[in-house]
């Protein structure tokens, strides 16, 4: 237990303050927990893993953290914590609370031992100044399927089935994992997760319908029909595939819906999407956004769980404002497989935690950073360098929300 300047206390939550925290979740999220949800978190994190901050007997802010498995380049599995339900009241901003709540909860991270932490960012100007960086693109796309065609070059490779998600769990539940095993950025996904996407609450459906499943082999799509002044969107709210054959044709299915107007999904930047239409306007993109934040918890540890495509020697000063997880660190590439060591050589790149997070799953480039003055690297080559070796076979994608 420790007590900030203001006198505000910070310790870990017990199962009799949980009902605070559901309270303060449900102001600072607008949003009001059934006691079912509640249920669901506490399962996730655990009853006596929140961090709390109470002025007298009053909860005013809180964290908690989710043990989690999450895929890097190369295929590996890495332990992570993963962050959620950062709340402070809005009595109580602008005190310090949540620097002391994150001071205390990152402390235990890293007595864990675990080499990352992530999380998704409501607001996108907070965590930077914690080592976090935003790690995996994502763009939301609409489509109107009245006038998408399929290029003629495109085939059909059929095994397209009509499904009821909750019968057809087994066969989605395998596709991700292979999906997620593959995949950076995508986590594990816990039994009590899946039980509440098959569940599907009508509290979670946000005015649209149950959910509606197609299912291939390799692919499954899971989406609702939204009805509007315009006409109904199928709205796609997950997509998951693991060979190309699949991904086409889910999206031949998706495109053949009658009594659909539109169709909305999120894709990553190099989804071939709009190149299996013969007029790739009609994807237009409606947001481009942010999902998994990563900071590094343990440098060492992080880049040498992942693999790398060339061959890479590179001495590198990491700035941390947070914690001490900086310093800087001699990176030898060979054959895809990293040594990372700490040094005093001068380095050849310069760049704060938080860039390296967002480099670590290879969705964001050193040379847009070095543009922005938040790397420094000694020469051009050096740049090219970091990213083609920090590039990966398959894009970073967020598993699920948390």
């Amino acid at each position: 237990m420790t007590t900030t300047t203001g006198g505000i206390t910070i310790r870990t939550a017990t199962e009799q303050d949980w009902p605070k925290i559901v309270l303060l979740n449900e102001i600072c999220f607008a949003t009001p927990q059934t006691p079912e949800l509640t249920a669901f978190w506490k399962g996730l994190v655990g009853a006596d893993r929140p961090v709390i901050a109470l002025d007298g007997a009053a909860v005013v802010g809180a964290t908690m953290d989710i043990p989690m498995t999450v895929t890097v380049p190369g295929g590996a599995g890495v332990a992570a914590a993963g962050i959620t339900a950062v709340t402070v009241a809005p009595t109580h901003r602008r005190r310090g609370i949540l620097r002391a709540l994150y001071t205390e909860q990152h402390a235990r991270i890293r007595r864990s031992g675990v080499p990352l932490s992530i999380l998704t960012a409501s607001e996108g100007g907070i965590y930077g100044r914690f080592g976090y960086g935003p790690t995996t693109v994502e763009s939301t796309v609409g489509i109107d399927r009245r006038f998408a065609a399929l290029h003629p070059d495109v085939p059909d490779p059929g095994g397209v089935r009509v499904v009821r998600p909750v019968e057809a769990r087994p066969s989605i539940t395998e596709i991700y994992d292979r999906w997620q095993r593959r995949t950076p950025g995508a986590q594990v996904r816990p039994d009590n997760v899946w039980d509440r996407i098959f569940a599907d609450p009508e509290s979670e459906r946000g005015g649209g319908t149950s959910l509606f499943g197609l299912l291939h082999d390799d692919g499954y799509v899971l989406y609702r029909c939204v009805s509007g002044e315009h006409g109904t969107t199928a709205r796609v709210q997950e997509f998951r595939s693991v060979t190309d054959d699949s991904h086409i044709a889910l999206w031949r299915a998706l495109l053949g819906l009658d009594l659909i107007r539109r169709i909305e999904a999120s894709v990553v930047p190099d989804d071939p999407l709009p190149y299996l239409l013969t007029d790739s306007r009609l994807v237009r993109t409606t947001s481009r956004h942010d999902e998994l934040w990563v900071r590094i918890m343990d440098v060492p540890a992080a880049l040498e769980a992942r693999v790398y495509r060339c061959d890479l020697d590179v001495v590198m000063q990491v700035d941390d404002g947070f914690l001490d997880a900086g310093g800087r660190f001699a990176l030898r590439v060979r054959d895809g497989r990293a040594v990372c060591t700490r040094t005093e050589t001068d380095p050849q790149v310069v760049l704060a935690l938080d860039v390296l997070g967002s480099l670590y799953l290879g969705a964001h480039r050193a040379r847009a950073f070095a543009a922005a003055n938040r790397l420094w690297a000694v020469d051009s080559s050096t740049l090219d360098a970091l990213d083609l070796a920090f590039g990966s076979e398959y894009s970073a994608q967020m598993g699920w929300g948390f």
